[in-house]
Parts: structure tokens; sequence; C-alpha cells
């Protein structure tokens, strides 16, 4: 089967840079500041976790896909790492917030440990127009956006701006609050950066979910893969 997907992005969007922490979901100035210039984000905030139904999964899982493929669904806020012999491992991710959605078909063209965040100049912007300051850099570590890894997503050639992420606010799987990035919590972003290679392709279905019947089907729940295959 042939599939065709295009970046959908609005212009705003594409011009925002790494795009992967909204600043209006950064954590606010209710703890001590850090040397980076954000605020502390508290080790008891960083254990919550998402719903259930977010926590990582093996998937009974239908596609044409090859192994190693990962697909993501923005409309239902899974993330799909292809297994072959149709199955799959389902994890939670939080997506972009109403106006930075997007699709398309992407690859993943380098990836980072504890990864530095430096958000560009037209977000910082944005975010000071808010009555909001963000620092122009900050060091890879607990108390950066970004999480323990990242994946930078790739379009012939070229940075999308857009990132597969941890975090250090989970409890935001699930949820559309990104400026486009792909959210995941940093035990799932770990799990999924040690299997993932370069090159890997990478499928970002919608917001609005068009097109996802095409490309997978999930069959809910591997019970004897999700005892035995970690």
């Amino acid at each position: 089967m042939t599939r065709r997907f295009m970046l959908t992005a609005g212009a705003s969007a594409l011009m925002i840079g790494p795009l992967t922490q909204a600043a209006s979901a950064l954590p606010r100035a209710t703890t001590p500041a850090s040397d980076t210039g954000l605020p502390l984000v508290e080790a008891s905030s960083q254990s919550k976790k998402p719903k259930s139904k977010y926590w990582r999964k093996k998937v009974r899982f239908e596609t044409d896909e090859k192994p190693g493929t990962i697909i993501v669904d923005t409309s239902t806020k899974y993330l799909y790492y292809v297994e072959g012999n149709n199955r799959a491992t389902r994890y939670g991710v939080g997506v972009g917030r109403e106006g930075f959605g997007w699709s398309g078909t992407v690859s993943v063209g380098r990836k980072a440990k504890w990864p530095d965040w430096r958000p560009p100049a037209t977000m910082i912007a944005r975010e000071r127009r808010k009555g909001r300051i963000i620092p122009t850099y900050v060091k890879g570590g607990p108390n950066n956006p970004l999480g323990a890894r990242a994946l930078y997503l790739y379009r012939g050639g070229r940075d999308t701006i857009f990132r597969i992420h941890g975090t250090n606010q989970p409890w935001t799987i699930g949820q559309n609050m990104s400026s486009g990035c792909i959210r995941m919590m940093n035990k799932d972003v770990e799990h999924l950066y040690s299997r993932a290679d370069i090159g890997s392709k990478v499928i970002v279905i919608g917001p609005n979910g068009r097109g996802a019947s095409r490309v997978y089907k999930d069959r809910g729940m591997d019970f004897f893969g999700s005892i035995f295959g970690g």
C-alpha cells in the first residue's frame, strides 16, 4: 500500500524552532529558580503519572509498515513502535496544542541523551509578548523541558524543528500542550531511544485522525507479549 503524507503545520508552527515545550506549560515560579533560569521541578511532581491508558503496552497491531517504523497518532495520543508479526509497542504521548498540530512522513535524523534546549528567537519573542520570560539556553538535565532523550525529526535531510522527546511534566502525557513536538514519559523515551535507529521512518497522523485507518489498526493489548515481552 502506498501512502503519501504532507506536512500540514501552519506557518506559525513551522517558524518557532524546537517547539518542544509550550512556555505556558513550563513549571510556574513557585519553587526556587535553578541556575538555568527555569524554576526547579520538584521530584514529587516529576513522579506523577498520566492515566493508565497511556502507560506503555504491547499491542496486537496491523500495518504494512516495516518493523522499526514509528507511527504517531496525535488524535489518540499514542506512539507505536512497529515490531512485526502483527505486534507493536504502544506509548502514550503528549502532542501539539490547538494550532500546532501537523502530519507527515519524516525520519529520525539524530538522537541525543539529556539534550540541551535552545528555544528559537521567535518563540522567546512570542512568549515575551505574553509576559513570560524563557531562557535562551537550558543545559540538559532533570530540569530541562526536553527530558532524558530526544529524537530529532528530519525531512529531506533537513531538520523539521519537531522532536520526539521526554518531559519533566509526565502528567501532560495524553494532553495537547506542546508547540508541535511529541512528548513521552522519560522512562518511555529512553526505551524508544534504545530501539529506534538513525534513519527510522516516522509517520505522524494529524489531530483530526484523517488517514489513520489506512496506516494501522490497533487490535488491543497483547496479553502474553505484555507479560513476557518487557
